[in-house]
């Protein structure tokens, strides 16, 4: 986003409880226009969602590119876009920078004059199965290699039920020649109209299974769509059906976090890991009956519900005699020092991800009973629009409460930013004084995003649908600027991540998805007659 959009590092545009207007028409024409300057234009979507019914003009589209450019078939088209992954922008730069011959060669793209079969003899021997057989019943491909169809028939059927039938290969030795997709049609369908239909599936779908900018969509039950990137895979998308995921890893939309530590924050909390930790440390299990005992005293000697007294610190059974450090007739090697640290870090560890994953489950919990506002903000529209003359345009409360799920959404979030900025993942990469500093500036950041953000939920919920046009009016004025300065206070805590925490790491690279003042972008349909 560009600096323009956003308000300056000095508040001076936000609202003053206490400033006196003597003129409230002309303030509020000036804050509409300092406002819209301030909001981003709306943009064309660069991704889009493709359905079943566009998929099929969305790879023609691509195809008819490249056949237009290099004055290829079709099936060479495809076969070279399948090469490089249907990225039509490289197989370009390969045409440009090493010339034609080399971009068919590593394709397997032949585009020699071969023979016709009325030229051959009435005979031909196929090198498969050594048999002659009569030339109408042999096919010959670009690369002039010569075979019976029931031979060629076979190793089709043989590959598609491989997978591997987006580039079938001829079958001589050591040819790399691709073979033409209409001539294993119609070999495949003679013998089995399903496999043939099969064959045609799997090139459908190699747009999407080889295609590093198209993605199917997460959704489950699977929606059927698919998205399409046009740059950056570092993206977060919404597909048609409503579902919000990171275009990278396919998981939720999770920014301001990366990829990486989403992936860690997903396992830690699926797995309950530090719980499993803190019980193996602070529980045993009982030598005799197998149930799990808590030690709640200083003593090493334990007792069990079922009666069976054993030893703290090697479990084993032992006799109910003994002194404050030891057992009769017990010896223990362990050393008490390393249980009692263990013990004490576990607890830290567990105490720390318990601080992070309440406050992250707090937000997301605040995100889902906010979603219930928009029925109760809309009722309130209805009746201001119905009862109310002086103003139609309601559009700032229901800006204001997408900006208050964009910026609850990003809140949430930080928190498992935090939890892996600060903790052990970039140990080595700070010393503690570092750590200290940069963890201050980030929960300054994050603070007072935090608070700007509930005093917007705050606003959000008011009775404003039974207020005066004074008192209406003032709560506009300050939902609106309001608006802005989280807008504001979201855009410095991203770049304070990006630039400030992980731009300047040195060993490891972690990348997050640009802030977008819109939220997640939602992708566009394409269009099913051209493919964009």
């Amino acid at each position: 986003m560009e600096d323009d959009f956003y308000v300056s590092s000095e508040d001076e545009g936000y609202y003053d409880d206490d400033e006196d207007n003597d003129d409230p028409e002309n303030l509020e024409e000036e804050m509409m226009a300092y406002v819209e300057s301030e909001t981003p234009k709306c943009e064309v979507s660069s991704t889009k969602v493709i359905s079943k019914e566009s998929l099929l003009a969305a790879q023609r589209g691509d195809v008819q590119r490249v056949m237009d450019v290099l004055s290829l078939k079709e099936y060479h088209a495809r076969t070279l876009l399948i090469h490089y992954r249907w990225d039509v922008d490289k197989v370009l730069a390969v045409y440009v920078e090493r010339g034609k011959e080399l971009l068919y060669e590593k394709a397997g793209v032949t585009m020699a004059e071969h023979d016709d079969t009325s030229q051959l003899s009435s005979e031909v021997m196929c090198d498969i199965c050594m048999d002659e057989i009569p030339a109408n019943e042999v096919t010959i491909m670009d690369c002039n290699h010569v075979f019976c169809n029931e031979c060629w028939t076979e190793h089709f059927i043989v590959k598609i039920n491989e997978g591997q039938s987006r580039r079938i290969k001829c079958m001589a030795h050591k040819c790399n020649a691709v073979c033409d997709e209409a001539i294993i049609r119609n070999l495949v369908s003679a013998r089995d109209p399903n496999l043939a239909e099969k064959f045609d599936r799997f090139l459908l779908e190699s747009y999407i299974e080889d295609n590093r900018k198209v993605k199917w969509c997460p959704s489950v039950p699977h929606c059927g769509n698919a998205i399409r990137i046009e740059e950056d895979e570092l993206i977060e998308v919404e597909c048609a059906c409503g579902k919000q995921f990171c275009f990278s890893c396919l998981c939720e939309a999770h920014s301001p976090c990366s990829c990486q530590m989403w992936d860690q924050w997903l396992k830690k909390c699926v797995d309950e890991s530090e719980t499993v930790n803190y019980i193996s440390v602070n529980t045993k299990h009982c030598p005799k009956c197998s149930k799990l005992v808590e030690k709640n005293g200083g003593c090493n000697l334990v007792t069990c519900i079922c009666g069976q007294p054993f030893c703290w610190l090697c479990g084993a059974p032992t006799g109910s005699d003994h002194t404050w450090d030891s057992i009769a007739g017990h010896e223990c090697g362990r050393f008490k020092e390393d249980e009692e640290t263990d013990l004490e870090q576990t607890k830290k560890d567990l105490f720390r991800y318990t601080h992070y994953f309440n406050r992250f489950q707090a937000h997301k919990d605040s995100l889902k009973l906010e979603a219930t506002l928009k029925k109760s903000v809309q009722r309130k529209i209805t009746y201001l629009e119905e009862n109310l003359s002086s103003s139609k345009d309601y559009s700032w409360t229901t800006d204001a409460l997408n900006r208050l799920f964009r910026s609850r959404r990003i809140i949430a979030y930080s928190y498992p930013f935090a939890y892996h900025m600060f903790g052990d993942l970039f140990k080595k990469e700070m010393t503690l004084e570092q750590r200290t500093i940069k963890q201050n500036l980030f929960e300054d950041q994050q603070q007072q995003l935090e608070a700007s953000m509930e005093k917007l939920s705050m606003f959000t919920e008011e009775p404003f649908d039974h207020y005066s046009e004074e008192k209406l009016h003032d709560l506009k004025l300050r939902m609106m600027n309001l608006s802005t300065l989280v807008d504001k206070l979201c855009l410095k805590l991203f770049e304070c991540i990006e630039y400030d925490l992980l731009g300047q790491l040195q060993f490891s690279v972690h990348r997050i998805v640009s802030y977008n003042s819109n939220g997640v972008e939602k992708a566009s349909e394409i269009n099913s007659l051209s493919g964009c």
